[in-house]
Parts: C-alpha cells; structure tokens; sequence
C-alpha cells in the first residue's frame, strides 16, 4: 500500500511539473502539447503548394483568385485607397467605420475598462501599430477573384446621426458603393441600445445590362498575437473558431493556419446550410450570423493567412481570417436583393449570447468539464444576485460545495487521521525492520488490517471532488462577470493578480498548515514531496487572476477546519 501511495503522488508531482513545462513553452511560442495546432483544409492544399494564400488581405486580386479558386474573397494589392473615416457612438459602445469597403475596423466598450490601463476602456476591433482586427464583407462573382465591390472598393458614406439620441433605439450607418462590375452595394449598419449585436443589411443592386449571380461573403480578420495581459501558468484559447451543427464547435489554432502545406484537413465542413463563425480571446468574442429564422442557407466556410499593409505604420502585417461566403442567386438587370446578417461583437456574457445563435455559448471556453461548469456558474450568478458581491459569491460557492462534500470529506479526514495517529507505530516498525524489505511491507499490512486503516482512504474521497473544483476553476477563468469585480480592500478586480500578493501567501500558508495536519508519510523521501509540492503549486498561484486565488484560499480554510475538529476529535493534532 506504501508503494501505491508513493506512485500516486508521484504520479502528481511528475504531471505538475510537466503542465508547467507545458505552460513555460507556450509562453516562449512554442506549440503546447495539448493543443499542437489544428489540421489544414483541403481547400488550402492547392493554395499552399502554389506558395500563395487562400486569404484575403495580402495577396494580388489576380493570385489569390487562381490559388484559392471559387471560395476565396479578393485580397489586398499594395495599399487600399484611402476612405472616409466615421465614428459612431451608442450607451455600450464606440464604432469606427472606414468608407474603404464599409468595415469595421475599430470598437471600444463604454462600460469595459482597459485591465492594464484603467484611463481606457477595452478596444476589441482596432487597427493600429499594435493591433489589426477588422470585420469585412462584400461581393465576389460565381466564378471568384475580383470585378464587385468588396472591402477594397472605397464607398459613399451617407448623411446621418452620430451618436444614438436620448430616447432613439438604434442608429444607422449608411454606405453605398460606385457601380463596379455592373453592380452597387449598399450596406446599412444598425446599432441598437443595450446590444452587442449589429445588424448588417446588404442591397445588391444589378445596374448593367447582364444578370449576375454575386457571392456575398463575411469574414473577420486579425493578428495572431494573443492580448496583452495572458499568463505562462494558465492558458486561454485565442483564434478563430466554426460552428456548424455537424461538427459542432471547432477551434482552428492560427498555427494550423499556416501549417496548411501538410495537406491535412481542418476539423469543420468546407460547406453547410448551418452554422456560424467567429475569432474568440479571453472574455471577448466577435461572431458573424446569418441565419434567418427558421431557414437553412447553404454557406461555404474559409480560413487564411497573408500579410496585409498596416495603414497605421505603412508596413505588412501577419493577419488571419475566419469567414464564409453565401450564394445570393441570380439578380437579373434593374432588380436588387436584400441579404440581412448580424454581427455579435462583445463580452463572453453567457445570458446575452446563449440566445443569438445555437451553440454561440461555446465560445466561453469551460474545458473538458462542461457539463459541471455550467450549473456552477448558474449557481454562481444567482449567490451574486443574492449577495451583491461576486468576491463573497465565489466563497459562498465554495461554502456550498463543501457543505455538499461534507460527508465525503469527513471520510477521507477520518481516514488520514488513522493514518497519523498509528504513524508512530508504523515509523517505529520501519526502523526496526529496515534491512528487510518483505517483512516490513507484511508487517504494514498487518498494522493496517488490525487498525482498520486504508491507506488510500484518504485520497479517493478528495479525488472523486476534483472534477467540481475543477470545473469551478474553468468557470471563474473564463467569466468576464469577473473583470473589474472588487471583492474588499486591496482586491479592486478579481480578473488580475492581487497587487501585494497577500492572497498567494495566505494561499501558501493554509497549503503548508494542511501538510502538517495530514499524516506524515513513513518513506522520507515521500515526507519531503509532500512539503515541496504545495511550495511548487503556490509559486503558480501568484499569477493567477485573484478570483481564483480567493476559490482556493477559500477551500483550504474549510477544509483546515474540518480537518482539525476531526484529528482533534481523534486525538492526533501532536502525533
């Protein structure tokens, strides 16, 4: 029983060291091992051999065209024309808009702050020396390439309000496009009150001589570089994401992006009549919806990688694309067609977006304990209504997870109780006995029989919890509810790093104070791993997000707690 003890925290310790191994290459760039890059499309294989791009920023119109055939939007040649730049601003959020091809190239949250800089409020859209993230629409002929208009072609933004009046619900943003390939575009934004969602409604007017059949096609484009802010100790997913109901959600890594020379296929379908997709970072997602109500609409899906010119440094940048192109049908001479499409851009605020589309709530990344995450943060969400205070929240949480576990713990706390109460025995035997390894381990077995103690008593009880701790810990990562939270004092947000580190050291001590109330293995080397291992875990613990932090802190009081009443009941607090 010694030795399967001994492999079980061994076992531990081995994983903690290499998930650290793990976070330390991550931070350094390199692939994690969880996550070493998903699979290419085949769409892309003639794209990459060819030494092109099936993206869209970067490459001639020409070339993108013949690399990526049918499926690919126009891409960029030098620098675009410069456009008309507006501004528009509602009670959540400040909208940039280009005339060049009407998009969206920046978008500030009113009522977000900037975690790094609390002046600022939170930018997601942007396009500066630093940033480039844009969302992008237009038109492509049936057959590909270029010859509509597109997010190249500058446009004529229309007269209208700014800013959203006292009382208004929503406002508009107008742009209309010169007649190009015998066919205008005209693109209405509409920004609503209290909304993340925008709506976008696209008129495709045939002003030639001759029927077209235009492809409209949507798409988000950004850097690869993570936000400002991230961890080596913890990871969250950055990068564009499908959804289809066939494949579900599938992350695409910007990695496997680039890796499309491989000639293996991306996880999601190249065509749906379902579906949506998105570039998801930490708390923040941006999401393109097409789907009217209650109808299917064939779509293909793309993703890219180019170099697209940076208009604020004059210089290429590395930009990747997520997107889908929609077959509008054939629009005879004077006829036009209207195609209505929304797009989500905010925080992961699961009660907001679990209702746009299905499935938009996957992009809150909860982990491999999905199932558990969801009901804790529901639960989470009602203590805060309860309470006013997600800080006291979170330790009510705990509070009610151990109260559920009360019984289960009492177990494994009783059981390591015996444990430490026949140590001395058992230390004694091993002295004595030290020269004869067989006997030793016949006469633990022995002591153990006639004490009623199972060795592993104590650690299965603990082990069955993890998963709802686990799960916990994903909840409060991943909660934008969390951001700019305070607790008390010193703890203005629970999303960042305590300031003077008073929660890790408080952390680390009651870490220190449950060693000493467990029982104290009878293998030296054993004894010396049971002291090193939360000195190492601790060390993580003061670069997590203070929520967490509090969650831990949290649990180890209530459980130091009911530990000692049951070794005191026992009798075993000296031994």
């Amino acid at each position: 029983m010694t030795d399967i003890r001994r492999t079980i925290l061994w076992v531990v310790f081995s994983a903690s060291l290499f998930l650290i191994w793990d976070a330390w290459n991550k931070h350094n760039g390199q692939p994690s091992f969880f996550n070493p890059g998903a699979r290419a499309p085949a769409a892309a294989r003639a794209a990459a051999s060819s030494g092109t791009s099936s993206l869209l920023p970067g490459a001639s119109p020409a070339t993108a065209a013949a690399a990526a055939g049918p499926a690919a939007p126009p891409a960029a040649s030098g620098v675009a024309p410069a456009g008309e730049r507006v501004t528009v601003t509602t009670d959540l959020v400040k909208a940039g808009f280009d005339s060049r091809g009407g998009e969206l190239d920046r978008l500030e949250f009113l009522k977000q702050i900037d975690q790094f800089d609390r002046s600022r409020n939170e930018v997601l859209f942007d396009e500066t020396s630093d940033r480039f993230y844009v969302a992008q629409t237009g038109l492509v002929p049936a057959a590909g390439g270029s010859g509509l208009p597109n997010h190249h072609t500058v446009m004529r933004l229309l007269p209208g309000p700014r800013s959203l009046a006292p009382g208004a619900e929503s406002l508009d943003v107008v742009f209309e496009s010169p007649d190009v390939g015998g066919v205008r575009l005209v693109k209405t934004y509409t920004l609503h009150r209290g909304s993340y969602v925008i709506d976008v409604k696209h008129e495709v007017v045939n002003a030639g001589a001759a029927p077209v059949e235009p492809r409209l096609y949507f798409q988000l484009v950004r850097d690869g570089n993570a936000p400002p802010g991230g961890s080596s100790f913890y990871s969250t997913f950055t990068g564009p994401a499908i959804y289809t109901e066939a494949s579900k959600y599938e992350k695409i890594d910007f990695k496997s992006i680039e890796k499309r020379e491989r000639g293996d296929k991306l996880p999601y379908p190249e065509t749906a009549d379902n579906g949506w997709i998105a570039v998801v970072q930490h708390y923040f997602a941006s999401a393109w919806l097409i789907d009217p109500p209650g109808a299917k609409l064939q779509r293909e899906y793309f993703t890219g990688k180019d170099d697209v010119v940076n208009p604020a440094t004059g210089g290429r940048a590395h930009v990747y694309s997520v997107g889908m192109l929609v077959p509008l049908g054939k629009i005879e001479p004077g006829q036009s067609k209207t195609f209505a499409a929304r797009l989500f851009a905010g925080p992961q605020e699961e009660n907001r977006i679990s209702s746009l589309a299905p499935g938009l709530e996957l992009v809150k990344d909860y982990g491999v304990f999905k199932i558990l995450a969801e009901p804790l943060f529901w639960l989470l969400t009602q203590l805060h209504k309860f309470i006013g205070n997600w800080g006291w929240a979170i330790v009510g949480l705990v509070v009610l997870l151990k109260i559920a576990f009360f019984w289960l713990n009492a177990k494994a706390y009783g059981s390591m109780a015996k444990m430490k109460a026949i140590n001395p025995k058992v230390m004694e035997m091993r002295e004595r006995l030290k020269d004869k390894p067989q006997q030793m381990q016949q006469e633990m077995m022995r002591i153990y029989r006639e004490e009623k103690v199972n060795p592993l008593g104590g650690c299965l009880p603990i082990v069955a919890q993890m998963p709802f701790f686990i799960a916990l810990y994903w909840v409060l990562l991943s909660s934008v509810e969390m951001r700019n939270a305070p607790w008390i004092g010193w703890i203005t947000d629970l999303s960042a790093k305590d300031p003077y580190f008073i929660l890790p050291l408080l952390m680390t001590a009651t870490s220190m104070l449950q060693t000493w109330l467990n029982p104290t293995p009878p293998d030296p080397v054993q004894a010396k791993m049971m002291w090193i291992m939360p000195l190492v875990f601790s060390v993580m613990f003061f670069f997590f997000p203070a929520g967490l932090v509090l969650y831990w802190l949290t649990n180890n009081i209530l459980s130091i707690a009911q530990q000692y009443l049951i070794n005191k009941r026992l009798g075993v607090l000296n031994k």
